[in-house]
């Protein structure tokens, strides 16, 4: 009996250790962009620290994501972007685990600097769930065998963005929550991760929107709340019932999606605003607003009681995030940024468009460490799992490790 408990602990330490390492889903696990126990480098080259890098087909604004040791990344390519590939590598070396294609069954149009790969795919750590902007779902298992097929424009023909779609799905639970907001038909589904039927749906405001969805962690998985937002504001529904458990009224900016640590969510309202979830029957709280602390299109990071946020112009802000009190500025390199910044080790991550990342050390001062040109333009955000550093452009995915 002795022998046997000390095994079952055994197999947990060891489950728990490969689920923290991985990147499952936009901005990481918990979607907030920050990887624990994480170190990966601060300086490398095209000699120093790239440990590997592939090629990829047609085009992609996913981010990859990492399952134990496979990383995963989604494409599109043809004239119209109407072929949808799902590519596995392995972690420790980048070979091709495995490619699946398929064809999508609906819109594929986009802005010239999207395209139908954009949203950032996502994992339970059992499948894969990849979502394009043409609103197909694909459901592998880890082996690249296809589970289950979902084209949601055949149900709603209506759910389209001429611009292109960008919302990431995330899972809760055994719930997977795709979010297709736009001028038209919006919604938002709840689908069973087994078999992609639905559990729920919902209307969303008419308007074009290209925020993630994130989970808001209770005391316990049936407290958890799923965060949808609008122009019109925040919404909090149940994952398995999609039931409205609060609302939080704010003019929410329509690309960068909210953030949430230690059961606070900042919200990019008014610039930035963070505010306490409700309890029971009561009104979710606003602990502070800023509008010196405004994102523009990448989310916003919370590192180590610290507020990131890229604004226009290519100016990073950094606050208390306790107060919202500004406690620097610094103009990065250039003035467009779509990507995300991620964290680890201490240091803040940055990638602008043309491909230049930048490194930023977590302090109330600022202080760039590092920076690397992989001349392609990156506009996704990036992962980060064990010390290593995932990035892709259109063409190639890195591993950046000692």
């Amino acid at each position: 009996m002795q022998r046997t408990i000390i095994t079952l602990l055994a197999l947990l330490v060891l489950t728990t250790s490969v689920t923290a390492a991985d990147w499952r889903q936009f901005r990481g696990n918990d979607g907030s962009g920050v990887a624990v126990d994480a170190a990966p480098p601060t300086l490398w080259s095209d000699t120093q620290n790239i440990a590997w890098k592939v090629d990829l087909p047609g085009r992609g604004l996913s981010g990859p994501i990492v399952i134990g040791d496979r990383v995963v990344v989604t494409a599109s390519s043809g004239f119209a972007q109407d072929r949808e590939h799902v590519l596995c590598f392995a972690a420790k070396d980048g070979r091709l685990r495995w490619h699946r294609q398929f064809w999508s069954t609906g819109r594929t149009m986009s802005h010239p600097k999207m395209c139908n790969a954009t949203p950032t795919p996502a994992s339970d750590g059992e499948r894969i769930f990849a979502f394009y902007s043409s609103n197909d779902v694909i459901c592998l298992d880890l082996d690249g065998d296809l589970q289950w097929f979902r084209g949601l424009n055949h149900d709603y023909p209506n759910v389209s963005n001429s611009l292109g779609m960008a919302s990431s799905p995330i899972v809760a639970g055994d719930t997977l929550i795709v979010q297709a907001q736009n001028d038209s038909d919006s919604i938002a589904v709840g689908l069973d991760v087994a078999t992609g039927a639905n559990r729920w749906k919902l209307d969303r405001p008419i308007l074009a929107n290209w925020t993630s969805p994130i989970v808001v962690k209770g005391k316990t998985p049936d407290a958890d709340v799923v965060l949808l937002l609008s122009s019109q504001g925040v919404t909090a529904v149940e994952p398995r019932s999609g039931r409205k458990v609060w609302e939080f009224a704010a003019e929410c900016g329509q690309i960068p999606s909210a953030t949430t640590v230690n059961g606070i969510v900042y919200v990019p309202a008014g610039g930035l605003t963070a505010i306490e979830p409700p309890s029971g029957s009561d009104s979710a709280k606003v602990l502070w607003q800023s509008g010196r602390v405004r994102p523009i299109t990448p989310s916003p990071l919370i590192y180590e009681e610290r507020v990131y946020a890229i604004g226009s112009g290519g100016v990073i802000t950094c606050a208390d995030a306790r107060s919202g009190e500004q406690l620097w500025q610094f103009r990065l390199k250039g003035g467009l940024y779509y990507a995300t910044p991620v964290a680890a080790g201490g240091h803040v991550y940055v990638f602008h468009e043309d491909g230049t990342a930048q490194v930023l050390k977590s302090g109330d001062r600022a202080e760039l460490v590092g920076s690397h040109e992989f001349k392609e333009p990156i506009l996704c955000t990036p992962a980060i799992a064990g010390n290593a550093l995932y990035v892709r452009s259109d063409g190639h995915l890195w591993k950046i490790a000692q």
